[in-house]
């Protein structure tokens, strides 16, 4: 009794999962890029990731690098740049700026004499310490056996889901996507529509009569018009829809919010519960963000740590991110995780203790508080926060002068 969750949540850090093999294997690009002088200044460069390749390919020592590297990319650059579910978010593996700015960061600080890796064992010992103080708090032998049954089973249970995470959502996401996207190439090459991600415009129901078209257009011999303009107006149209909703705020919440929210995955993965809504109307009903100094959350991962507060919202502004800084973002996803031995804590507007940021910030010892639902626009890049992990608090404790990001 009176054990924390983010206790908890240490007693199972320390997972030796699939989901963190993309950044483990970019961790091995980088090293070996410091043991070859030539590869490892074309890699510092601020160049886009196809100029990097080519010039990679003119030094023997280049192609060696490239050679190892193309065995890594399937399947670890098959992870989505965001949460696997959407395919504006694209991947490593069709986004290669994104891990190439992570190689360039990795490399800096190699230089520096830092280490890129999360120290998985001192995390695993720490779970160990734990483990073992609390069962020495247990008295009986029934309860002891109990307890160790559970134990296991989540252990286990955490491992699968974590490696479901990265099968599901990102590598088969990422090969389904490209596989629509062939579709809208050849769509784009007839003349169908005008862009190749313009396919997503339209449901399930309607990609078949637009082959249909496509098809019938053809068969029918050179010159036949097709139904083109009909379907780039309705994606034209779409896209203006999509710009319009961009710039909506949706009210706070939408109907009653129920007495007692008791769904798992709702409380555990969305940090939605009661206690956290009434924190994040608070946000709702204040006169300006800046009236606000104390955020809660979710003790997603214990400890404390101040620091200049670093605001992402899209994954372009990952790069802005300083050493030492605090990540405050809606989310994170497995792409950011080689920023993590970056930062020194995460805050999240999104999620509860089995969320993305908390696993994560276990798994690398940083504190973190998630579920906040109002940090991002509250909290302003520069200001200097305060995050106690342990209890869910995040403190502004000054202010960044001028505009905030």
């Amino acid at each position: 009794p009176g054990i924390t969750e983010s206790v908890v949540g240490k007693m199972v850090a320390g997972a030796r999962v699939v989901m963190f093999r993309p950044e483990e294997e970019l961790c091995k690009l980088a090293r070996l890029a410091v043991t070859m002088p030539s590869v490892k200044e074309i890699l510092k460069q601020d160049l886009p990731a196809a100029a990097k390749i080519e010039a990679l390919k003119g030094t023997p020592e280049g192609r060696e690098w490239l050679e190892i590297f193309e065995k890594q990319k399937d399947p670890w650059f098959y992870v989505s740049c965001g949460s696997g579910w959407f395919h504006h978010e694209g991947s490593w593996i069709n986004r290669l700026d994104v891990p190439f700015g992570y190689l360039k960061s990795y490399l800096e600080r190699l230089e520096k004499g830092e280490r890129i890796e999360r120290y998985l064992e001192d995390i695993e010992a720490e779970r160990d310490r734990l483990l073992e103080e609390y069962l020495r708090l247990i008295k009986s032998e029934e309860d002891r056996t109990s307890f160790e049954e559970a134990y296991r089973t989540c252990r286990t249970i955490y491992r699968y889901a974590e490696d479901h995470l990265f099968w599901v959502e990102h590598w088969l996401h990422t090969i389904l996507f490209e596989k629509m996207r062939e579709f809208g190439r050849i769509f784009v090459r007839y003349g169908i529509l005008k862009e190749v991600d313009d396919i997503f415009l339209f449901n399930r129901f309607e990609i078949p009569p637009i082959i249909e078209d496509l098809v019938t257009a053809w068969a029918l011999g050179e010159g036949v018009p097709s139904r083109a303009s009909y379907w780039q107006q309705k994606a034209a149209r779409r896209k203006e829809i999509l710009e319009a909703a961009k710039k909506w705020s949706p009210p706070p919440a939408l109907g009653t919010v129920p007495k007692e929210i008791a769904e798992p995955f709702t409380v555990m993965l969305w940090g939605v519960t009661q206690e956290k809504v009434d924190e994040w109307l608070k946000g709702v009903s204040a006169a300006a963000p800046t009236d606000i100094q104390e955020i809660k959350g979710f003790a997603a991962s214990a400890g404390a740590a101040e620091g200049r507060a670093r605001v992402i919202r899209l994954l372009e502004e990952i790069s802005t991110i300083q050493s030492g800084e605090i990540i405050v973002c809606p989310t994170t996803n497995p792409a950011w995780a080689p920023i993590f031995t970056k930062v020194k804590a995460a805050v999240t507007d999104i999620g509860g203790l089995t969320s993305h940021a908390a696993i994560v910030s276990r798994e690398y010892g940083l504190p973190a508080v998630t579920g906040t639902g109002i940090a991002t626009a509250v909290i302003k890049t520069g200001d200097r926060i305060r995050v106690d992990g342990s209890t869910g608090v995040v403190t502004i404790l000054e202010r960044a002068q001028g505009e905030g990001g």
